[in-house]
C-alpha cells in the first residue's frame, strides 16, 4: 500500500514538474499585438501578412492582430486596456488619434509593455519610437528618379500636386527641385507645379491644361492618389497614353488599368508586407533588448536592412515601394 502511495505521489509530483515547464515554455514566447486603425482594411490585412512573416522568421513569437470595427481611438483605447490586462509584451499600433492615445500607451509603458506606432504615429510621450514609412526626401528624390528614367533623362516635365497649403506635398516637391540640380538632370525642365485640390475633377481640368500649355511635355509627376488617376484618365482621353509619361504616387487597385496599358508604367507608394514585417520585427527586438531604441542608433531589420531612428525617435523605413506590370495585379488585391 505504501509503495502505491509512493508511486502515485511520484506520478503526481512529475505531471507537476511537466507542467510547469510547459508553461515555462509557453511564456518563453514574446506576444505580439499589431494594433491597427480598423479591421477589414485591406492596408492593414497587408500589414498583418507582413507582420506574420517576421514572426516566423524570427520565432518563439505569438501575433496577435486586432482593431476596432470603425477607426476611432476611442475603440483602440478598450482594446489597448484589455491588452494590458492580457499582459502582451509589444504593442505596435497604427494610430486614429496622434494624441488622444498618449495616456493609455503610457499606461501600457508603466506596465513593462514595449509600445511603438507605425504607419500614423502616437506623439512622441506615448510610444518609444515610429517608424513612419518614407520620408520626404526620400519620396521626393524618388519621384524625379522614376520619372528620369522613363523619359530617358530628357525633356520638360510638370508636377501635378494635391493643393498649395499641403505640408507634405510642398516638402516633397522642394525635394524634387533639389534632386533636379543634380548633374545627371541637366536635360530636364520643371516647367510648372500646377494643384488640382485632391478633387478628381479639379485634377483632371488641371492635367489637360498642361498638355495644352506645354505642348512639348514629356512627363508628369503627380504625388497624390486622386491626382495620378485623374491624370491617367486626362491622358487617355487625349489620346497621349505613352507620348506624356506618368509617375507619381496611387493606390495599386484605382491604378491597375493605367499600369498594364502602359498609360502609368510605374508609380510608387509604401508597401504594408514591409510596414508589418518591419515594426513587428523592431518590436521583438526591443523586447529582447536587442535594439536599444534611441536616436541615432540604427538597427539591422531583416530583409529590410539598415533603419535608423532620427529625431523624436521617427525612423524611416525606406523609400517608396514601385509598382509596375510584374506586381500590380498582387498588390491591387490589396489595396
Amino acid at each position: 500500500m505504501k509503495k502505491q502511495k509512493f508511486i502515485l505521489t511520484m506520478v503526481l509530483i512529475a505531471v507537476f514538474l511537466l507542467s510547469v515547464v510547459s508553461f515555462a515554455g509557453a511564456q518563453e514566447n514574446v506576444r505580439i499585438a499589431m494594433l491597427v486603425k480598423n479591421l477589414g482594411n485591406a492596408f492593414f490585412e497587408a500589414c498583418r501578412d507582413g507582420g506574420l512573416e517576421a514572426a516566423k522568421e524570427l520565432g518563439g513569437i505569438e501575433f496577435i492582430f486586432q482593431g476596432p470595427t470603425t477607426p476611432t481611438a476611442e475603440g483602440q483605447i478598450e482594446i489597448i486596456d484589455s491588452l494590458i490586462a492580457q499582459k502582451v509584451n509589444a504593442i505596435v499600433i497604427s494610430a486614429n488619434d496622434v494624441d488622444a492615445l498618449v495616456p493609455v500607451c503610457q499606461r501600457a509603458m508603466k506596465s513593462g509593455i514595449t509600445v511603438i506606432s507605425f504607419d500614423s504615429g502616437v506623439a512622441p510621450e506615448g510610444r518609444i519610437l515610429h517608424l513612419a514609412p518614407s520620408s520626404s526626401e526620400f519620396i521626393g528624390r524618388s519621384q524625379v528618379k522614376m520619372l528620369a528614367n522613363l523619359i530617358d533623362y530628357k525633356g520638360e516635365i510638370a508636377v501635378l500636386s494635391a493643393s498649395s497649403q499641403a505640408t507634405n506635398q510642398n516638402e516633397w516637391i522642394e525635394w524634387m527641385k533639389e534632386e533636379l540640380k543634380e548633374p545627371a538632370y541637366k536635360d530636364m525642365k520643371l516647367v510648372a507645379v500646377v494643384y488640382g485640390d485632391d478633387l478628381s475633377d479639379k485634377s483632371y481640368r488641371e492635367a489637360t491644361g498642361l498638355f495644352k500649355s506645354y505642348p512639348d511635355l514629356r512627363g508628369i509627376i503627380s504625388p497624390t492618389t486622386v491626382g495620378i488617376a485623374a491624370t491617367g484618365k486626362a491622358l487617355e482621353d487625349a489620346g497621349k497614353s505613352g507620348k506624356i509619361e506618368l509617375t507619381g504616387l496611387g493606390l495599386p487597385s484605382e491604378m491597375k488599368q493605367y499600369i498594364k496599358n502602359g498609360t502609368c508604367r510605374q508609380m510608387s507608394l509604401w508597401n504594408p508586407i514591409d510596414l508589418g514585417y518591419s515594426s513587428t520585427y523592431i518590436a521583438y527586438k526591443l523586447v529582447k533588448g536587442e535594439f536599444q531604441g534611441k536616436e541615432g542608433e540604427v538597427m539591422k531589420v531583416g530583409r529590410m536592412g539598415e533603419i535608423k531612428i532620427g529625431p523624436d525617435n521617427v525612423a524611416v523605413m525606406s523609400e517608396p515601394f514601385i509598382f509596375e506590370k510584374d506586381n500590380i495585379d498582387k498588390f491591387a488585391e490589396i489595396y
